[in-house]
């Protein structure tokens, strides 16, 4: 197993292989080539870090996309009048994160271009309040061989620390080309 330094800490963190159980492992997960994701169909793969979702990242996604609807944006009010009892955060923020979180949970060495090629269902089944971290679980639903790369379907289970039930679910798909 090898090590490697955590960026901006000073800490180092064991790097981890597809063949380690994922109670085991510390992020990332480290893959040679796109096509071990065959061996691991259906099974969950890697977790991510937590990133914390912070109101003034609430704020700039609310002027980036111009939802700058209350519940996200006003704190006494979403004291006063929300079921939540504090700001949440976008549920398009939540799945926007992805990226992030995928990069923190699983890299592949030979994999020169990744593009995203959509989602086929997604849920935000609990809020993310503002000031929570979220991290996100990833198993791979399918792979399949396209022309030129491969397309890898990924079951997406994104937690929120604190909270009982999910905060977003999805099926992700991610193609690679050489």
């Amino acid at each position: 197993m090898g090590i490697e330094e955590v960026a901006g800490t000073g800490k180092q963190r064991p790097l981890v292989t597809k063949d380690m159980p994922l109670n085991d492992q510390f992020s990332p997960l480290i893959l040679e080539s796109v096509g071990e994701f065959q061996t691991m169909v259906g099974k969950e793969s890697a977790k991510s870090d937590w990133v914390m979702v912070a109101q003034d990242r609430i704020q700039g996604f609310a002027e980036v996309t111009g939802d700058l609807q209350w519940i996200h944006l006003d704190s006494d009010r979403a004291q006063r009048e929300s079921p939540y009892g504090s700001p949440i955060a976008h549920g398009f923020l939540t799945l926007s994160l992805l990226s992030q979180l995928f990069r923190s949970a699983i890299r592949i060495r030979r994999a020169p271009m990744t593009i995203n090629y959509g989602l086929n269902r997604v849920r935000f089944p609990a809020a993310v309040p503002a000031g929570s971290r979220i991290r996100a679980i990833f198993s791979v639903q399918s792979f399949q061989e396209v022309a030129n790369g491969a397309e890898v379907t990924f079951s997406v289970v994104v937690e929120c620390e604190k909270v009982a039930k999910p905060c977003c679910v999805a099926e992700w798909i991610l193609r690679y080309y050489p």
